[in-house]
């Protein structure tokens, strides 16, 4: 069927039903179809083309979900827009795919006139929360569509129009032009159905609490969430401490998270406080999950966890890892199964080849190759790209894996050079180019770092040109700066480090795996005492913030670094979790920053410590790396 199609099958039962839950806002099925008729015979009047390019920029909005089926309604293509990506990603991307329609958020007016100027196949721009300029409020464009005609509507063939093009989405990009996916309806169709039948759980009403960003997969699964007749609640973004009291308020069934915010919730010192006995899918996605977190997790909210694999090219359901089996598995019934991504789903047929493009015996690691009605068209405009992905008549996942002899699947290490950070697709070809951007670079390289938040945290190495010293010519906090600048925050390293010499094999390669056993591992400051008068009262963990801040009284803006460190409870460390760089004004007293730790705004006094919301940890004042007192 056509993506729409799963829409309205359930509009047509549940016409009545709640569809979207925002704020105070609710909007039944009916009314949500209505609202999206109106949205495409609104593009059908300004003549679009099947198949045209239309994104969306916004934070999570009822209004995001109105114009994803509006667009899907029309015949056009879905370009889903990362609003936390650098301009320069976005302007890329929207270039390459000739996006011609951008449905948009006042919030983001500043972003969207740069994007405008940059990218001309743009025609036209509609904000969804109201007028914005000479561009016309989403409201105003539906009443476009009280003049369209129904049979522009009625586009479909026999057979659900399989081989159209439903949505155009990026993969992360790399150092040469972004690559979009083509989404047909088929792909689309096979992932639905599937995901139908494998995340419906035992909910009659199913109610799914739409958190995580709705431009990735937490868009997906509201998606699926309509199919299955549901009602999607959804809060702006996510924040931990709205998260856990929300599932207990709506009576939460359905809950799809990245691994870094699951930890998040773990660690919320009121996870305790709520009940979340109506759970009965929390599907986690994105990244590889921590086995010890994802017991835990059984633990707290009970045998609802499930996680699910897949990639832009083959979305969300290469693999299914149900609730049953991860909570006998947590039980300590086959515990292994708690580090698997679970079983090759219904459509598709999945393998481990070698090079050489032999399908290798169980237990065996290779690439994890997949065929089936899951796996998309390939690459918009990169034919050469596709064909590398599909040869020996299978799609090359670029993961390395292995699979048992009952067919679970374990996912071990990464073909591609990429980072898995906060559930996003973290290039290092890219970052490194980046980097290299700075005249003072000689050469750099880039790798992955366990962290506790970010599952991954982007780490660069950097080698600097004959003469050019560390902290003189280029300092860390510049690198970084450059970085977000160039490529955003969630591609920004979040640490740097200066070498003389990048290790390399005997080939003059960059030796990726030594460098990672070099640097890659997490600093730690030891000390017992501390961490007894730190942990009262915090029972997960508590946090603490190495500085010293001095304003001077006359000239100069000195740049301080704050460290900040988790404190593991269990493990009787301190680990450094990241760090934060604020420059000293002469004439303020008074800095906020955001904190790599989650929830948690560092606010900064001259003179003063480094103070956290009420009811944080507590604080200890010293240059960073100075041992804890």
């Amino acid at each position: 069927m056509r993506a729409i199609d799963y829409f309205d099958k359930s509009a047509d039962l549940h016409a009545d039903r709640i569809a979207i839950l925002d704020g105070d806002a609710r909007y039944s099925y009916g009314e949500t179809r209505t609202f999206s008729e109106r949205i495409a015979r609104g593009m059908w009047v300004r003549g679009v083309e099947r198949e045209q390019r239309a994104a969306i920029y916004s934070h999570n909005h009822a209004a995001v979900l109105f114009c994803m089926l509006g667009i899907l309604r029309a015949g056009t293509a879905w370009v889903p827009i990362n609003f936390r990506n650098a301009a320069d990603a976005n302007v890329e991307f929207l270039n390459y795919s000739e996006t011609a329609w951008l449905f948009y958020h006042s919030r983001f007016r500043e972003q969207v006139e740069e994007i405008r100027k940059r990218v001309p196949s743009l025609q036209h721009l509609i904000c969804i929360d109201g007028p914005d300029g000479g561009h016309p409020s989403l409201a105003s464009f539906m009443e476009l569509g009280n003049a369209g005609n129904d049979n522009d509507l009625d586009w479909a063939d026999p057979h659900g129009n399989l081989d159209q093009m439903m949505g155009l989405v990026p993969t992360g990009g790399t150092t040469g032009p972004a690559r979009g996916v083509r989404v047909t309806n088929l792909a689309w169709g096979a992932m639905t159905e599937m995901a139908i039948h494998y995340w419906k759980g035992d909910a009659d009403d199913p109610v799914c609490l739409c958190t995580a960003p709705l431009s990735h997969a937490a868009g997906v699964v509201a998606f699926t969430m309509f199919a299955l007749g549901g009602t999607n609640v959804v809060l702006p973004g996510f924040d931990a401490s709205q998260v856990l009291p929300a599932i207990e308020q709506y009576r939460v069934t359905h809950l799809f998270l990245p691994p870094t915010a699951f930890y998040a919730l773990l660690a919320h010192p009121d996870v305790s406080k709520f009940n979340y006995s109506s759970l009965r899918v929390f599907l986690l996605a994105g990244s590889p999950v921590s086995p010890d977190k994802l017991k835990k997790g059984v633990e707290v909210f009970g045998p609802c966890m499930c996680q699910s694999y897949g990639q832009t090219e083959a979305p969300m359901l290469l693999t299914f890892l149900d609730a049953r089996t991860v909570a006998v598995a947590a039980a300590g019934d086959h515990p292994e199964r708690l580090r698997s991504c679970g079983k090759p789903t219904a459509a598709v047929r999945l393998a481990i080849m070698d090079d050489a493009g032999h399908i290798l015996p169980p237990h065996q690691p290779g690439e994890i190759v997949a065929r089936g009605t899951l796996v998309t068209a390939g690459y918009h405009n990169l034919s050469q790209a596709t064909a590398e992905i599909r040869s020996h008549g299978w799609h090359h996942t670029g993961d390395v894996g292995y699979i048992d002899e009952h067919g679970y699947v374990y996912i071990v290490d990464r073909k591609k050079d990429m980072i898995i950070s906060g559930g996003f697709n973290v290039y290092c070809a890219e970052v490194e180019a980046g980097i290299m951007a700075l005249p003072q670079v000689q050469e750099c390289a880039v790798i992955g770092v366990p962290d506790d938040k970010w599952g991954e945290a982007v780490k660069a190495l950097v080698v600097l040109k004959d003469g050019l010293k560390h902290g003189e010519s280029l300092t860390e906090s510049q690198v970084i700066a450059h970085c977000k600048a160039k490529l955003g925050g969630v591609k920004c390293p979040k640490s740097v480090e200066f070498l003389l010499e990048i290790p390399k094999t005997p080939a003059g390669k960059f030796a990726a795996k030594r460098c990672v056993s070099s640097f890659g591992q997490p600093r730690t400051a030891k000390s017992t005492d501390a961490i007894g008068r730190l942990g009262r009262g915090y029972g997960g963990g508590g946090i603490v913030i190495l500085t010293t801040l001095k304003v001077p009284k006359t000239g100069g803006i000195p740049t301080t670094k704050v460290s900040v460190l988790r404190w593991l409870k269990n493990e009787g460390d301190l680990v450094q979790v990241g760090e934060a760089v604020v420059e000293l004004e002469t004439d303020k007293v008074s800095y906020e920053l955001e904190s790599p730790i989650a929830g948690v705004l560092l606010k900064i006094v001259a003179g003063e410590s480094v103070q956290v919301p009420v009811g944080g940890p507590l604080c200890l004042i010293g240059e960073p790396g100075d041992p804890v007192p």
